[in-house]
């Protein structure tokens, strides 16, 4: 493997926390996901729109099924959430690690399902994967300044504002401002230790 191509690690395994099972999204994941995906509510505070067709989803998904960008220096990882008792699918997880092991995290737990703490079990699962597997140095996220729900989810897993950009974006008719929070694997240690045995935040 050329030195400047990302290592692949597990990119098929599935992740598993005491409810949920994050499956690597296939475009079968597509017909599953679907509606969740439609609820306007869930693209308030991001650029992006709801899919435009179910086969507009699946061929999305299709894309991203290789893992990889198309130079191979970063490592596209998306999954599904599916709850383990219920077998219902609850939302998406993404991350992007870079060539320099650095890392970019997203989620999106659907509407019926938020407020129930998924969204932190599902991250806290993923941030073990990048530092422990991935050996990321630090993960980042990028947040709209009004959405104060992936604020303090973010703020609760150990992550530390470090930038503020205004007018980082343009869309759905306003501009959005947008935090830049880091987590370092030094911090990401530390919130582990504190955090075990403990609930999760109702994120």
């Amino acid at each position: 493997m050329p030195s400047n191509e990302i290592p692949a690690v597990a990119t098929e395994t599935v992740l598993e926390t005491p409810r949920l099972s994050i499956e690597p999204l296939l475009s079968a994941h597509a017909v599953r996901l679907y509606a969740g995906l439609k609820d306007e509510r869930l693209y308030e505070f991001i650029p992006q729109n709801p899919p435009a067709s179910l086969q507009a989803l699946e061929d999305r998904y299709q894309d991203l099924s290789s893992r990889r960008s198309p130079d191979n220096r970063e490592a596209w990882l998306n999954w599904a959430l599916r709850a383990r008792r219920s077998g219902d699918y609850v939302g998406v997880l993404e991350a992007t690690v870079h060539e320099n092991l650095t890392a970019a995290i997203a989620y999106m737990v659907f509407v019926p399902f938020q407020g129930r703490g998924l969204a932190a079990e599902a991250c806290s699962r993923l941030l073990a994967h990048l530092f422990e597997d991935y050996r990321v140095s630090v993960a980042a996220a990028e947040i709209d300044t009004r959405n104060a729900a992936s604020i303090a989810l973010v703020e609760s897993l150990g992550f530390e504002r470090v930038a503020f950009h205004r007018d980082a974006d343009y869309f759905k008719g306003s501009s959005s401002d947008e935090y830049r929070y880091e987590l370092g694997e030094r911090g990401w240690s530390g919130t582990r230790a504190r955090s075990s045995g403990l609930d999760l935040p109702r994120c």
